[in-house]
C-alpha cells in the first residue's frame, strides 16, 4: 500500500492542533491524531513538537504498533502508544486527543464523578473511567504512556467510552471524526468548569442517559458551526 493522506485531512489536523491550543486544551505538550484515509494500516500525528506551531510538513505517519514510518526518520511523541492502541482496540475510533487541561485534572485525583452538566457534554453520559497508572505499572514511573502495554491498558480502561481520565496526568478524547474529537475535548474542558462551580452551590442536576444520548446526537450533527468558528479565531477574522 502506497496511498498518500489527503491534503485536505492533514490540513485539519493541522487546524486541529492550533485550535487546541487556542482554546486552552494543550500548551507545549499533548496531541491529537487522526486515522489515515488512505491506508487502514497508519494514523496520522504531528512529530514531537508544540501544538501551536505544528504545520502541514510536521505531520506523519505511525503504523498500530505506534512506530513511526517516516522517510525523513523524524521522530513522533512519546505517548504515541495511547493513540496506537486505542485505534488497535476501537475500529469506531477515527480521532484522538490527548491533553492536560487544567479543569480536568481534580476529577481524576478525588472521589468526584466528571459527569454531564450540560448538552454541549452529553457525550460523557456515557461513563469517565479513571485510568490508574499504579495497577500496571510500579510506583517509580512518570504517569506516561512509554509502552505499548500501558498503551492497551489504557485503552481497556476506556472501553466503549468516548472519554477517560488518566489520574494526575490529564485525559484521552475519542470521536469517530477529527473535528468531533476536538470539539469533545473543549466541551469536556468547559463541563468540568461548570461542574467545580456549580458543586460549590448543592446538589447538581446531571443529564440523565436519555438526555445525554440526545444532547450528543444533536451536536454531532452541527459540528461544522463550531469548528467554522474556531477557524475564524484562529484567522483572527472574530
Amino acid at each position: 500500500m502506497n496511498s498518500t493522506a489527503s491534503v485536505n485531512l492533514i490540513n485539519d489536523l493541522v487546524d486541529a492542533n492550533h485550535i487546541l491550543y487556542n482554546e486552552g486544551i494543550v500548551d507545549g505538550f499533548g496531541h491529537v491524531s487522526v486515522r489515515h484515509d488512505g491506508r487502514d494500516d497508519r494514523f496520522l500525528i504531528a512529530r514531537a513538537i508544540a501544538p501551536a506551531t505544528v504545520q502541514a510538513n510536521d505531520i506523519l505517519e505511525c503504523d498500530y504498533l505506534g512506530e513511526p514510518q517516516d522517510t525523513l526518520n523524524r521522530k513522533t511523541y512519546l505517548e504515541r502508544y495511547i493513540h496506537s492502541e486505542i485505534y488497535a482496540a476501537r475500529p469506531d475510533v477515527v480521532a484522538i486527543v490527548h491533553s492536560h487541561s487544567p479543569a480536568i485534572i481534580p476529577f481524576g485525583v478525588t472521589q468526584a464523578r466528571l459527569r454531564p452538566i450540560c448538552h454541549m457534554s452529553g457525550f460523557l453520559g456515557l461513563g469517565v473511567p479513571n485510568f490508574e497508572i499504579r495497577e500496571f505499572e510500579s510506583l517509580h514511573q512518570d504517569l506516561l504512556i512509554r509502552t505499548r502495554k500501558l498503551g492497551t491498558h489504557l485503552a481497556q480502561t476506556l472501553g466503549s467510552a468516548h472519554f477517560a481520565l488518566m489520574r494526575g496526568h490529564g485525559s484521552v478524547t475519542v470521536a469517530p471524526s477529527l473535528r468531533l474529537v476536538v470539539a469533545r475535548a473543549i466541551w469536556a474542558e468547559s463541563n468540568a468548569k461548570l461542574q467545580s462551580e456549580a458543586m460549590r452551590f448543592g446538589e447538581v442536576k446531571y443529564l440523565n442517559a436519555a438526555e445525554a444520548h440526545g444532547a450528543m446526537t444533536t451536536n454531532e450533527a452541527i459540528i461544522e458551526r463550531p469548528w467554522a468558528l474556531w477557524k475564524a479565531k484562529l484567522n483572527g477574522s472574530v
